[in-house]
Formats: structure tokens, C-alpha cells, sequence
């Protein structure tokens, strides 16, 4: 067998069904609405206590609801795509499995290897957010941690200690540390605890993860039936503010200001893939999986536009811009008591987030393991708690030293990109095997997939890179990536390359069968 041949194989659609019936790697405990729980933790999270509030004063005004309709509209179209595979193919490994069941073992590769990164970052990110709403409510509380504790390294400080351990090298030496920061404790820690919950038992995390969940739908729905009364229409006028360019030429506001508010906030309306990635612990797969990709989409939508209106209705949208907008709209109406719930809701909630990602990048990194892609020593299950203890503790381990270390920004350019390439991926596959395989039983068929499918890729795209638009101050490109993202993405695939042709081809289950 050829290279390329080699590349293109696949599993059939037939061979993984059947595969899901016999295996007993894992224990099904998950129900309905845990799973659903898991889509709705993974995509509520800083989105909605953060990003609403930043995105209507940076870019869309009161419009910031369009914003989130426009993303919503995008993400639903990969969705449906994810529900109809959900339940058609319900085995460990999401976009990684539908992957190698349609487009062959080297594109499944590479979207594994790709989504295992991304999850991986994701719970580095949230935590080091957690860690800042935290040190926020700690210090309230009169609770300061010594200031090595309290962040990670700058990173002009990480520069200056690589510059101390290599060299200078012919460049210019890099100035000592200005501050004290090291590492920041509570983001490793809450790293490590999550991984832990997962490690012990599935349904205990999803237990606690489900009532976590609760908590921060009470907290936005608190957010959404209070602030109503609060709401002075005034705020909203105009919807969509007229388009200005400040002093450095960024453009903000106006319909570009919508479509770039979009291309940021879509990062807060995916993470119902999570839940896919646990497809063989869940009772009744098949029925249960698209049903909660679509409920958790459809739930977590309809609060994030109820919150972007409230938030800009009962206060201006140029007082938005706080890191905690949500709590300090509050605030500047009299409302502490909410203000300091919501801050807590938001503490309990983000941690459902953690929850989700790194249970899905241990399923991923399990389920290259089991096909033969990584060393079959991570496809290893506990004898007792039944979870895939090894890669979820090295994720961990692995997380909390990204939390620890690196300034959230280096952390999160790396994010996004990833998951992208996966709905790309997936909008494109089940439109080929809807063609190669159009009666094959199905649970859930995406309705009008013929546009579905490619408005989801569309969207993808356009994400990715950004739209053209042209105004009196001449074309520019509206969202899309920062190109540092892809100089560091192509690295990664790079380096998955080396494995997959070194180690991952030649050790391929279907290799050795």
C-alpha cells in the first residue's frame, strides 16, 4: 500500500457503529441533560460575563445582539452537521472519528492532533480568567495572595530569564523584571483539581459540573429578569452606532462593527462539540447526542441575546469595557448585592468551562491512542474508576503549568483556529457521506443540508481570514485571525506531521490488521 493510499484510508461508517456496540472501554452513566449540561458549560463562560459587555463598547454598541445572532446563525450550521454525525457515528473522538470515517486517517490526524492543542489551551485560558474573578472576590474579602502568586511571568520577564539561560546571542540585552509576578497559583490549582474530578469518576465530574451549570443559568437569568426593570430604551438609540476610526485607524462601530463584533463573540457560542467527545459514556448515545448539541446551543443563545440586551438598556454601552462588565453595569445603577452575585455566579459558572474542554481533550487524546496514532499506553482505562486517567492527568500537569507560566495572551492566540478547521471539517463530511451513503440509518438528519453544510463552512472561512470591506479610508480586512495564530498553527501541524508519518502510520490499527 501506497503513502497516499495509506493517508486516505479510512473506517467505515458500518465498522465504527458496529464497534460502538461491542466496546466497553467506558462506563455509560450520562443522561440527556448532563450531556446538555456539558454543551451549555462549554459554551457559556466568559462570553457572556466578559465578551458582551467589551465587544458593545469596542465595536457594535447596543447592536452587540445582532452580533451574537450573526455568530449564532454560523455556529448552528456546524451544529446540525455535528448532530446528524453525533448520532449516526456515536464513538469517543468527535470531529477526529466523523473525520476518519468520511475524509481518510491522515485529514482524522490531523483534526485530532489539531482539537487536542486547542481544548488543551482553552482550559489554560479559562483558568487564568478564573483565576483573575477569583483574586477579585478574594481581595474583597480583605484576602490578598504574596504578589509572585497572584500572576503569571510578563512577558518581557519570561524574555529576560530565557536571555539569562541562553544568552544574549548579539542582540540587546533585555532589561531585569519590574514586578514581582511568577506564577499564578490559583490557575494551576484549579487546573489540577478539574483534572482530578475527571480522573476519579465521569459521573461524579458530570454530577458536580451539571450542578455548576445550574448555578450560572440561575446567575444569568438573574442578570436578565432584574435588569429589565433597569432597562431605559434611550440606551439603545442609536442600535447601531455610526462608524468611527480612531486616532491609530482602527474603524469601530457601523455594520463592519457588527461583523467584527461577530467574528470575536463566535468564540463564545461553540463548546457544545465537547460533549460529542463523550458519545461511549453516554446511555443512549444515538438519541441523546444530537438532541443535546442542539439544546445546548439553542439555550445558550437565547440568554447570551436576552443578556447583550439588557446590559446595553440599562446602561450606556461606552461604559462596558471592564474586564467583569457585567457585575460593574450593576454597580453604576445601585445594584451592588447583584453586582457581587453575579461575580460569584460567574466564579462558580466559568468552572464548568474547565470541565468540558479538558474532558474533551482527554477523550480526543484517548481516542488517538486507541486507533493505534499515539502509543496505546494513554488508551489505558482506570480498572477502577473507568476514565482515561493517564491523558486527562498529563493534560493536567500540562494546563496548569500553561496557567501558571505564560501571560493569557500568548496562551490565547493559539485558540479559535483550531476549532474552526474542525467545523470546516465536519460541514464538509457529512455533506460527502449524506452523497456516499444516503441510506444508512440515521437519528437526526440536518435539515436542508445542501445549505447547511457550505454556510457552515463559509462562516468557518471568513472567520479564519476575515472579511474585505472598503470605506472612505480604503479596504481592510474586518476580523478574522491575528497571522501570528497561523505562524504558531503551522508550526503545530508541523510537528504532528513528524509523529504521523514517524510513528502514527506504520502503528495505525488498520495498518496492523
Amino acid at each position: 500500500m501506497g503513502i497516499l493510499s495509506r493517508m486516505l484510508r479510512h473506517k467505515s461508517v458500518e465498522q465504527l457503529q458496529a464497534e460502538a456496540g461491542r466496546r466497553g472501554d467506558f462506563r455509560r452513566v450520562l443522561g440527556l441533560w448532563q450531556l446538555t449540561a456539558i454543551g451549555i458549560g462549554g459554551i457559556i463562560g466568559v462570553g457572556i460575563f466578559v465578551l458582551a459587555g467589551q465587544q458593545a463598547a469596542a465595536n457594535a454598541g447596543p447592536a452587540v445582539a445582532l452580533s451574537f445572532i450573526i455568530a449564532g446563525m454560523g455556529s448552528a450550521c456546524a451544529a446540525l452537521c455535528y448532530a446528524e454525525f453525533a448520532g449516526l457515528i456515536p464513538v469517543t473522538g468527535s470531529a477526529y472519528t466523523y473525520g476518519y470515517a468520511v475524509l481518510g486517517e491522515f485529514v482524522a490526524w490531523i483534526i485530532g492532533w489539531d482539537l487536542l492543542l486547542e481544548y488543551a489551551l482553552v482550559v489554560a485560558v479559562v483558568a487564568i480568567g478564573w483565576s483573575g474573578y477569583v483574586q477579585v472576590l478574594l481581595g474583597s474579602a480583605g484576602i490578598h495572595l504574596p504578589e509572585w502568586a497572584q500572576q503569571s511571568m510578563s512577558a518581557q520577564t519570561m524574555e529576560y530569564y530565557l536571555q539569562q539561560v541562553f544568552g544574549v546571542h548579539g542582540g540587546q540585552a533585555i532589561a531585569g523584571p519590574s514586578d514581582g509576578h511568577r506564577f499564578n497559583v490559583i490557575a494551576a490549582t484549579v487546573s489540577l483539581l478539574v483534572a482530578a474530578l475527571l480522573t476519579i469518576r465521569t459521573e461524579w465530574g458530570a454530577r458536580f459540573n451539571t450542578l455548576v451549570v445550574t448555578i450560572k443559568v440561575i446567575g444569568v437569568l438573574l442578570v436578565v429578569l432584574v435588569g429589565a426593570f433597569y432597562v431605559h430604551k434611550t440606551n439603545w438609540q442609536p442600535f447601531i452606532p455610526a462608524r468611527i476610526v480612531d486616532a491609530q485607524g482602527i474603524g469601530h462601530f457601523g455594520w463592519a462593527g457588527v461583523l467584527t463584533g461577530a467574528s470575536v463573540v463566535f468564540f463564545a457560542v461553540f463548546g457544545y462539540d465537547t460533549l460529542t467527545t463523550a458519545a461511549e459514556e453516554a446511555k443512549f448515545p444515538q438519541r441523546d447526542l444530537p438532541r443535546a448539541v442542539l439544546l445546548s446551543l439553542a439555550v445558550a443563545m437565547v440568554l447570551y441575546i436576552a443578556v447583550s440586551l439588557v446590559l446595553t438598556g440599562i446602561t450606556h454601552y461606552s461604559n462596558l469595557g471592564g474586564d467583569a462588565s457585567v457585575s460593574q453595569a450593576f454597580e453604576s445603577i445601585g445594584l451592588h448585592w447583584l453586582s457581587v452575585t453575579i461575580a460569584v455566579a460567574a466564579v462558580i459558572g466559568v468552572t464548568s468551562v474547565l470541565f468540558a474542554f479538558m474532558l474533551g481533550a482527554a477523550r480526543i487524546w484517548f481516542a488517538l491512542a486507541r486507533d493505534g496514532l499515539l502509543p496505546a499506553w494513554f488508551a489505558h482505562i482506570h480498572p477502577r474508576f473507568g476514565t482515561p486517567a493517564r491523558p486527562t492527568v498529563i493534560l493536567g500537569v500540562f494546563t496548569a503549568l500553561v496557567a501558571g507560566l505564560l501571560p493569557i495572551g500568548e496562551v490565547a492566540e493559539l485558540v479559535n483556529i483550531g476549532t474552526l478547521s474542525a467545523f470546516i471539517i465536519i460541514c464538509t463530511a457529512v455533506l460527502v457521506l449524506r452523497i456516499r451513503k444516503p441510506h444508512v440509518p440515521r437519528s437526526f438528519r440536518a435539515p436542508a443540508l445542501a445549505l447547511v453544510s457550505p454556510l457552515g463552512v463559509l462562516f468557518s472561512l471568513l472567520l479564519i481570514f476575515g472579511v474585505p470591506w472598503s470605506d472612505a479610508h480604503g479596504w481592510q480586512r474586518i476580523g478574522g485571525l491575528p497571522w501570528i495564530t497561523f505562524e504558531r498553527f503551522i508550526i503545530w501541524m508541523a510537528l504532528g506531521c513528524v509523529i504521523y508519518f514517524g510513528y502514527g502510520m506504520r502503528h495505525s490499527r488498520i495498518e496492523q490488521k
